[in-house]
Parts: structure tokens; C-alpha cells; sequence
């Protein structure tokens, strides 16, 4: 035998070590997402009773982890969640979340209706949708950001009458440095006859975005957790029927006792339009608006405005609109 054929590599060797390597690293892949899975599971169990105290209770039924083999999440049947106290309550179907092995930072959870809130001032409601889905990308001490979104809700009373359906619907939230922003946007709200004391209205889109100031110390973003802060709004617009509508910039504040105190400038987009519209749903009210949509015709056809807000007290140029009331 040459000296040649004696140095010839063994490569069927080495393809079985590389097997054997591949199946080593598989097995102990499999087994590390299996061990991560059940302590997920239980500490998802674990912070469920926790939170089941002092009249409020939360439910996850048949826990269960999924998402192998690249995602991590919790799956529920159905959840639940009661606060006696406060008379709040929501139940709703099948909750997935997830989060994926190679970003562990970036968190997202889809829900499956229908589901019902119930709340002492709007009582129970009713919502189904085709899509609503959150994302979170998570940090510290806050999230880098939050967005929800969905698509095609309706909801409906305890008695099964309509009340609203939206198309579409987004919302997002991320911290910028002290400031906290946020956005959110809606299109196609449609509100229903039975619940707008008769009156046909328009169909509805609109868009926000604001920051508040210092707002990553907020517990919540509820009116009266707004008292003692200010914030700049950059864009608030309400689209009304097909092309009218209006749009809000400025700073505002809230003082300790709620009242608000707002430099704003209004745009009140095709007049005309917007008046036609605003008229079909009040016609009792058709020559005021007629009037007020011919005298801001006047000043073109976007039309801006001065709107003051001082310890309530709200007035637009030259004309005192009423008193907002302390949030």
C-alpha cells in the first residue's frame, strides 16, 4: 500500500461524529426548551395566585407552553379577570403569547374573542374582532415600547343590540427618556343609531400623537393621573364623514385640582364639507352650523384658529366655547 492511500482521510468517520455532534446538540436544545417551557408554566401558575386576592381574580384555563422550536409563550384556553371592589370584570377566548429563543427581549400576545367587560358606569359590553394582537419589547426600568393593534370590532350591549364597529386600530407606547410617547390611530368607527339618541352620524377616523412630560412615573395614563403634569400635543385629528374635519396642536397642563390649561391651534379642514356632515346628524342645528361653516370659508379652506384654555375656561379666537370640567 502507498504512502498516499495510508494518508487518505476517513470521511465516513467524521460524517458519523458529526451526526452523533448533531444529535447531542439537538437533544440538548430539545431538553433545555422543555425545561425553560415547565418553569414557565409554573411560574405563570405561581403569579396568577398571587394576584388572586382582595376580591380580584384572574384566570388562565389550561396553561400550557408552546411555540417550539424557536418560540417561547404561554398558551390559555380562555382568561378571566374580576375586581369586586370595583365592580370590573372581563373574560375572553384562546390568549397566545410568545417570544422568540434568538430576541427574548421582543414579547407578542394575540387574544381571540368574543369577550365581555363589564364596568359600573358603561355596565356590560360585548366585543368580537377578527384581529388584536399586542407586541412588547421589553427593557428596563420600562419597555422600550408597546403596541397594540386590530381590526374589524364590533361591539354590542348585554342584550345583543349594536353599538359600534371600527375597521381598524393601533395604539403605541415608548419612553423617551423622562417623557413618555404616545400614538394611536382609528379608521372606519361607526357609531350605532340606538346609542346616538337617534341620530345618524358619520363615520369616523382619527390619529394622536403627544408627549407627556416626566410620564414614565405615571401608574396609568386615566385623566386624574394626568393632574400635575403637561405635556406638547403634535398632532390630534378627527376626520368627520368624507373629507371635513379638524386637527389640534399645542402644549397643554393639568394642575393638581384637574383643570386644564391648553395654547392650542385648531385647522378645521373643508368647512363646507364638515358642516354637511355635522348637519345630517343635527338637523335642528343646520343654520348655526351653516353660519359658522360660512364664516370660516371665509379664512379659506383650512382655516386655523386660537384655542385657549385657561383653568378650564375654554375659548376659541374671540368666542368663550364653555368650562371644561376638572379631569
Amino acid at each position: 500500500m502507498t504512502e498516499t492511500a495510508e494518508r487518505t482521510p476517513n470521511y465516513g468517520r467524521r460524517i458519523i461524529w458529526l451526526a452523533i455532534f448533531v444529535i447531542v446538540l439537538i437533544a440538548g436544545y430539545s431538553a433545555g426548551w422543555y425545561w425553560l417551557a415547565g418553569g414557565v408554566v409554573n411560574r405563570t401558575e405561581q403569579t396568577i395566585a398571587e394576584m388572586n386576592h382582595d376580591g380580584v381574580t384572574v384566570e388562565c384555563e389550561n396553561p400550557v407552553a408552546r411555540g417550539f422550536p424557536f418560540r417561547l409563550g404561554i398558551y390559555c384556553d380562555r382568561v378571566a379577570y374580576a375586581n369586586v371592589p370595583e365592580a370590573v370584570g372581563l373574560t375572553a377566548g384562546n390568549l397566545r403569547t410568545a417570544g422568540q429563543i434568538y430576541d427574548p427581549r421582543h414579547f407578542i400576545a394575540e387574544l381571540d374573542g368574543p369577550a365581555t367587560i363589564a364596568t359600573p358606569g358603561s355596565g356590560q359590553v360585548n366585543l368580537d374582532w377578527q384581529k388584536l394582537r399586542a407586541s412588547v419589547r421589553w427593557a428596563r426600568p420600562l419597555p422600550e415600547r408597546i403596541s397594540i393593534e386590530g381590526g374589524q370590532l364590533a361591539a354590542t350591549s348585554a342584550t345583543g343590540a349594536p353599538l359600534a364597529t371600527i375597521d381598524t386600530f393601533e395604539a403605541h407606547m415608548r419612553p423617551n427618556a423622562q417623557d413618555l410617547d404616545v400614538a394611536s390611530s382609528f379608521r372606519g368607527l361607526t357609531v350605532d343609531r340606538t346609542i346616538a339618541d337617534g341620530r345618524t352620524l358619520p363615520t369616523f377616523s382619527g390619529e394622536y400623537d403627544l408627549t407627556i412630560a416626566d410620564g414614565v412615573t405615571l401608574r396609568g395614563l386615566r385623566p386624574e393621573d394626568l393632574r400635575g403634569r403637561s405635556g406638547v400635543i403634535r398632532n390630534a385629528t378627527l376626520n368627520i364623514g368624507e373629507n371635513g374635519g379638524f386637527t389640534v396642536t399645542g402644549n397643554f397642563s393639568v394642575a393638581e385640582d384637574g383643570l386644564l390649561d391648553a395654547d392650542l391651534r385648531v385647522t378645521v379642514r373643508d368647512p363646507q364639507n364638515l358642516s354637511t356632515a355635522v348637519a345630517e346628524a343635527f338637523p335642528e342645528k343646520r343654520r348655526e352650523i351653516n353660519n359658522v361653516a360660512s364664516a370660516l370659508t371665509f379664512m379659506g379652506n383650512n382655516p386655523s384658529l386660537p384655542l385657549r384654555i385657561q383653568r378650564g375656561e375654554a375659548k376659541l379666537a374671540f368666542f368663550t366655547l364653555g368650562n371644561i370640567p376638572a379631569f
